[in-house]
């Protein structure tokens, strides 16, 4: 007899996508039945677990079933075929689909209706004031764009935010921008990105931390151009000293990129947190935006509205929820417009509902601050 062929496959692991509490089989075939099999998940020895893995062998197929999947098998799984003549192997990709954790309206009609007739309950503030802030490449000036875009019915493409998007290590935007949402008593902020301090010398770079927080004051003034070595100081001719409600912000909006939140240096993220506790001392609600969710979960880029059954997802929010310290239910996963030319009703809905979101913390605090001036005299 002559000996055995070297391992092979005929036909190879495919990847899973699967419910939570259902069952999942990984099936491949090999060219012979003379071959030992060992599996792994995630580049380890998959740990067996009684009634839960079940491995076969029937002639020359090798299946691995997973009973009643949760978040936790999620993974790679790699099966190694080995004989005395050689050896090979094969992975697939296991996605678990969650129950679904947070809900959505996916129709926009309703969401565009009920913002664009909202009425600020502080017959003194003409408009809602929201400021955006992050650190460069996070998607700003995208997020402008994309609500611009769904107000206005049509694309609304600023070439400053296509520059910001490719995260180049310059802030494009270099002044604080104002930008109105068509007709509606909304209005955006922009500023410079956050950046971390030259090492050797220092020097800050980027917006620095002294300008957002006296934004949020109302101490600074359209169009006016940041010196990221000078905050602006009360002896500067731009600086507003008695600023009102109508010059202040109502809601800070912190922008994060899902696929970068591990890498931002812990320089940035101090200086964010550092605005943070400045504006809960003013008052001011705060909301964090994290985009770039389709660059962190193939299921989410294929179907946006299985957003919120991604494990993959739900942990970049857990993971800036520790990072930045803010409650989970106050994170709004989204995706801006970037490469589309097409406006996305899917897509247009997630943005909206972070949206509303802000506005309603936005109005509760105008209409606090109401309440508590009504209150002094």
């Amino acid at each position: 007899m002559g000996s055995a062929p070297s391992a092979e496959f005929v036909t190879v692991l495919a990847d899973q996508h699967v419910k939570e509490g259902q069952d999942v089989i990984l099936r491949c075939e090999a060219n012979t039945e003379e071959v030992t099999a060992k599996w792994e998940k995630n580049g380890w020895s998959l740990e067996y677990v009684m009634d839960k893995h079940i491995r076969r062998k029937s002639g020359k197929t090798f299946s691995l079933t997973i009973k009643s999947v949760a978040k936790e098998d999620e993974g790679k799984y790699t099966i190694n075929l080995r004989n005395d003549a050689g050896s090979a192997s094969c992975s697939a990709m296991v996605t678990v689909e969650l129950n679904e954790w947070r809900t959505v309206h996916w129709k926009q009609d309703p969401l565009i209706r009920t913002l664009n007739n909202f009425d600020i309950s502080n017959s003194k503030v003409g408009e809602l004031r929201f400021l955006l802030h992050g650190p460069i490449g996070a998607g700003k000036s995208s997020i402008i764009n994309t609500i611009k875009t769904i107000f206005e019915g049509h694309q609304f493409i600023n070439c400053l935010a296509a520059a910001d998007a490719d995260a180049s290590g310059i802030s494009f935007s270099k002044k604080y921008q104002r930008f109105s949402v068509g007709s509606s008593p909304f209005t955006f902020y922009d500023v410079m990105g956050l950046e971390n301090d030259e090492i050797s010398t220092h020097r800050p770079r980027g917006v620095h931390s002294d300008d957002i927080i006296n934004a949020l004051k109302g101490h600074i003034p359209n169009d006016y151009e940041f010196i990221p070595e000078r905050p602006i100081f009360k002896d500067n001719k731009y600086y507003i000293s008695h600023p009102t409600l109508n010059d202040k912000i109502h809601c800070l909006v912190s922008v994060i990129a899902a696929d970068k939140i591990s890498l931002m240096d812990n320089n940035v993220i101090q200086k964010m947190k550092a605005i943070r506790a400045e504006a809960s001392k003013l008052g001011i609600p705060q909301l964090v935006f994290m985009t770039r969710v389709d660059k962190v979960c193939k299921m989410t880029q294929k179907d946006l509205t299985k957003l919120y059954k991604s494990k993959k997802i739900k942990e970049k929010m857990e993971e800036c929820s520790t990072r930045l310290g803010v409650p989970m239910n106050c994170i709004f996963p989204l995706k801006n417009y970037h490469e589309e030319t097409e406006r996305s009703e899917n897509l247009n809905c997630l943005m909206l509902e972070a949206f509303r979101q802000a506005v309603y913390s936005a109005n509760d605090y105008v209409k606090n601050v109401s309440h508590e001036k009504k209150h002094v005299e």
